[in-house]
């Protein structure tokens, strides 16, 4: 347990977002893989707090069902009115006071739209709260142009906080300050309290600011001090479509770093795109313009790409994945997929295995060796070690109603063209003959033909088709078939 663990994280999260234009309530926007106020309650959970509690208004039902899923233990306070970030935290301290939570510590506030934000920033906001002895401490950041934002004045001799200015009213000196707020902070916990108590509503807004709190505590003699992030862009918050897009390519930036630091090679990181919860082994290999989303795994030695779509899916050490979408899969080592493939939810490639182009598979268990190289569909299906499936076959596993399952062994070697009507067997070592309809068991070692018997009928061009080309072509080879007699 951290000795700077806070009392409590507060995360402001109720907010409608008007600025998105959008039906999905603006935390619940997502980039890579997660929403807005997951990547804030993931960042929060680092500093392992005693409590952590997120405050929802607009579509609260939405917003904690969301969390709900996504953090069970984490706790909701209800501002069922916006009335200013000082009453959004004076809820949720009480909501948490109604719970019999009397907190006694650091309690740390942060935005709910600031998905850059790391557990390492916040734990170094704790760690200066405390090794300060500050009542509050504001998480600033140096930016390159600080118009619009919020500076932070600080005290010559003591590099205390002695204000924050907003741009509208700040001097022109004040203007050359490059140091922001963040609208992240740190609080003493009894002092938060009874400030709150002491903030008021006569501003144009008629709410209550949370950053009434510094000159409330100010005034009372209590230290204010500030703690710098490392990266300015951690603070960006989300107001609309074009930063939520620039957040995400930053935090993909990011991720791709982190793989190629740890000894991934990302061929194109700008067309490259990635989710946080996608891991890597060392010398997987990323080609352009792939993604690679949700528990997606490449073990060492995996190449996937280019113009890949991975979801959920494992590709196993050595395996090579071209021009696929693959969801929920799991692919075996040394396996090959592609091009043009699509893998689907329960499909299983074995070691060695082969899933070639223009290949679907669904819900398929296909053994070690086997291969299934192109024009196909293999759906609701085993198949066994090192069987050879032949082009354009097509495993039939919907009667109108219900799904069917359809079983082909190890070393079986079936024809080009067949259709496998389940529930079917075909043995281990059979072959089937190709054009076969298959909807009988085949026994092991066994050759299954399936299909009507050729007829030739000879003439026939030259009865139906008199004066076409096709006759005439044939007229001509039957002249020459006769010269060369």
């Amino acid at each position: 347990m951290s000795a700077n663990r806070p009392a409590a994280v507060v995360v402001l999260a109720a907010g409608e977002g008007t600025r998105m234009k959008s039906a999905t309530p603006k935390v619940l926007h997502t980039l890579c893989g997660r929403s807005l106020v997951g990547h804030v309650v993931a960042a929060a959970r680092e500093l392992d707090p005693e409590n952590l509690i997120v405050v929802v208004g607009h579509a609260r039902e939405q917003v904690q069902g969301h969390l709900s899923a996504i953090d069970p233990a984490a706790h909701t306070a209800v501002q069922h009115e916006q009335k200013g970030t000082g009453h959004a935290v004076r809820t949720a301290l009480e909501e948490l006071g109604d719970r019999g939570v009397a907190l006694d510590g650091t309690v740390i506030v942060v935005c709910g739209d600031t998905p850059l934000l790391t557990g390492d920033t916040l734990q170094r906001l704790s760690t200066t709260h405390a090794a300060d002895g500050n009542a509050v401490t504001v998480l600033s950041a140096e930016v390159p142009d600080a118009t619009g934002y919020g500076r932070i004045v600080r005290d010559g001799a003591s590099g205390a906080v002695t204000a924050i200015v907003e741009h509208k009213d700040a001097s022109e000196a004040q203007r050359a300050i490059r140091e922001i707020n963040s609208g992240v902070f740190a609080f003493d916990a009894r002092l938060l309290v009874d400030a709150l108590g002491k903030v008021r509503t006569d501003n144009s807004q008629g709410e209550e600011y949370l950053t009434d709190v510094l000159g409330i505590v100010r005034e009372a003699g209590h230290r204010v001090g500030a703690a710098v992030a490392a990266d300015h862009r951690e603070i960006l918050g989300i107001n609309n479509r074009v930063q939520l897009a620039e957040a995400r390519r930053l935090l993909n930036e990011r991720l791709l770093e982190r793989a190629m630091l740890a000894g991934v090679t990302v061929v194109d990181p700008a067309s490259t795109w990635v989710d946080v919860s996608v891991t890597f082994e060392q010398d997987a290999v990323v080609h352009p313009g792939t993604q690679l989303l949700g528990t997606t795994h490449l073990a060492t030695g995996a190449e996937v790409g280019p113009q890949s779509r991975l979801a959920d899916t494992s590709v196993g050490v050595d395996a090579v994945v071209s021009f696929t979408v693959a969801d929920g899969a799991r692919i075996g080592a040394g396996a090959q997929v592609g091009p043009y493939a699509y893998l689907r939810p329960g499909t299983d490639l074995g070691p060695k295995s082969k899933a070639g182009t223009y290949v679907e598979m669904k819900n398929a268990s296909i053994g070690e060796g086997t291969k299934v190289p192109h024009l196909s569909y293999v759906g609701d299906a085993t198949i066994g070690e090192f069987t050879n499936i032949g082009a354009a076959s097509v495993f039939v596993n919907y009667d109108g109603e219900a799904k069917h399952h359809t079983t082909v062994g190890s070393h079986c070697k079936t024809g080009s063209d067949n259709m496998f009507v389940a529930p079917v067997t075909v043995g281990d070592g059979a072959y089937t003959a190709a054009g076969s309809v298959i909807t009988k068991d085949v026994p092991p070692g066994s050759l299954a033909v399936a299909r009507g018997q050729q007829r030739n009928i000879e003439g026939w061009v030259a009865r139906k088709r008199p004066g076409s080309a096709a006759a005439q072509a044939a007229a001509a080879a039957r002249r020459e078939s006769e010269g060369e007699q």
